[in-house]
C-alpha cells in the first residue's frame, strides 16, 4: 500500500484541494515514482483558466494536473528492471519519462510517430476520485504504465535542471529536428520564455550561425542573452510588426531566417513570424495550444517565397534522452538552474499558481 497526497483540480476557476489517497499495488509492468519536482507549465496555467480544457483531449475531472516533472522510483511492477537505454533500474534511482504514453501497435506507432498515437493515454487526462489516483506532477507519486519510456538522470543533472527536459527541452529539440536546422543557419525565436530559452540554446548548440530572440520583458532578454541568444528584440521598442521585421532582415543581410520557432503562443505571431523568414525558411509552430483561435495572412508570400510551416505537438520520445545528453552537457555553460527559480511547497499549489501567472521571467516549480 502507498499512501500520499495528490492536488485535486476540479475544474477552471476553482482552488486546488488537498487528497490523501492510496494505491493498493503496483503492477506488472507499471513504475511508481515518488516525484521530487513538478514544474508550473504554460499549459497547466492554461488549464487552470479553463482555456486548455483537459476535457477536450480525453480527460476527465477531477483529475490532477502537472506534467514536467522528475523523480525516483519507488516501486518496480513485475517484469521491470531497467530503463529504456537499458541502465539498470532500483528503488531511489532518479528518472525522467514523456508524460503521454503511446500504445506501440497502432499505425502511428508502427509508423515511427509515436506522438500521434491513436490510442495516447496522458498525465493530467485520468480521474483523481479513482485508482490509481496518482495521474498528474502535482502529488506525492506519479504512476507509470506498462509500456513507459523512462530514462535514468544523470548523476551530475540535478533535479531543478532536470525537471524541464521531458516537455519544454525535448519538445523544442524535436521541433528543430522536424525541420532538420542545420549548421550556420540563422533562427529567430519567438517568445523568450522557458520554451524559448531552451530554443535559442539548442539552436546554437546545432550549430546556429546567429539565434535572435524576440520578447517584451527585460528579464526574459536578459536571460535569452545568457542562453546564447547573439541578438534580442524588445518588442516595447520595436513596436510594430514592420519595425521588427525590419531588424530581422537587418540582421540577416536583407534575406530573413532560415528558422523561425513560435513559443509565444498567440496566433498574432504567426504571420509575423512567416514574413521574417527568408526563402525556404522553415517555421516551426509550437506554442498555440488554444483550438479555435485564428490568424490572417497572405498565402501568396508562403507560396513564392516557398515556405514550409511544421506543427509540432509533443516529441517522439527517444528524443527525451537526447535531451538528458544536452543538459549533461551545457550544465555548467548555461544557466539552466535560473528557469525554475521559485519553488513551493504542494500545500501552497494555489499560491504557486497565483505566482507562476504574475511572474513572466521564470517558472515556478512544486518541490516535494
Amino acid at each position: 500500500m502507498f499512501t500520499g497526497r495528490i492536488a485535486r483540480f476540479d475544474g477552471p476557476g476553482k482552488p486546488f484541494e488537498i487528497d490523501t489517497v492510496s494505491l493498493p499495488e503496483v503492477g506488472p509492468g507499471e513504475i511508481l515514482i515518488k516525484v521530487s519536482r513538478t514544474n508550473i507549465c504554460g499549459s497547466d496555467v492554461h488549464a487552470w483558466h479553463g482555456t486548455f480544457a483537459t476535457g477536450g483531449l480525453g480527460g476527465q475531472l477531477p483529475t490532477v494536473l502537472g506534467h514536467e516533472m522528475v523523480g525516483a522510483v519507488e516501486a518496480l511492477g513485475d517484469g521491470v528492471s531497467a530503463d529504456s537505454n537499458g541502465v539498470r533500474l532500483e528503488k531511489g534511482s532518479r528518472v525522467v519519462f514523456p508524460y503521454f504514453f503511446s500504445c506501440h501497435r497502432c499505425r502511428h506507432c508502427l509508423a515511427g510517430r509515436r506522438n500521434a498515437c491513436l490510442d495516447l493515454k496522458m498525465a493530467m487526462l485520468g480521474r483523481a476520485d479513482e485508482p490509481p489516483y496518482f495521474v498528474g506532477g502535482y502529488g506525492d507519486y506519479f504512476l507509470l504504465p506498462a509500456g513507459a519510456v523512462v530514462y535514468q538522470v544523470p548523476d551530475n543533472v540535478t533535479d531543478d535542471i532536470a525537471s524541464g527536459a521531458n516537455c519544454a527541452l525535448s519538445q523544442v529539440i524535436y521541433g528543430l529536428e522536424r525541420v532538420d536546422q542545420q549548421l550556420g543557419e540563422i533562427v529567430v525565436v519567438q517568445g523568450a520564455g522557458a520554451l524559448g530559452l531552451y530554443a535559442v540554446a539548442v539552436a546554437k548548440a546545432r550549430g546556429a550561425a546567429r539565434v535572435i530572440a524576440i520578447d517584451g520583458v527585460p528579464e526574459r532578454l536578459e536571460l535569452a542573452t545568457a542562453f546564447g541568444a547573439d541578438a534580442v528584440i524588445d518588442i516595447n521598442e520595436a513596436a510594430t510588426v514592420k519595425d521588427r521585421t525590419k531588424i530581422v532582415k537587418t540582421l540577416t543581410g536583407g534575406h530573413g531566417a532560415d528558422v523561425v520557432v513560435e513559443v509565444v503562443g498567440h496566433p498574432a505571431a504567426i504571420d509575423e513570424g512567416l514574413k521574417m523568414l527568408g526563402q525556404f525558411g522553415r517555421y516551426v509552430e509550437i506554442g498555440n495550444i488554444n483550438i479555435g483561435k485564428t490568424f490572417e495572412f497572405d498565402p501568396s508570400r508562403f507560396v513564392f517565397a516557398n515556405k514550409t510551416m511544421v506543427g509540432v505537438s509533443l516529441y517522439d520520445p527517444a528524443v527525451l534522452s537526447r535531451a538528458l545528453t544536452f543538459l549533461e552537457q551545457h550544465r555548467d555553460s548555461l544557466p539552466l538552474h535560473r528557469l525554475a527559480a521559485a519553488q513551493y511547497p504542494l500545500d501552497d499549489i494555489n499560491e504557486a499558481f497565483a505566482a507562476a501567472e504574475r511572474r513572466s521571467d521564470v517558472r515556478a516549480s512544486i518541490v516535494l
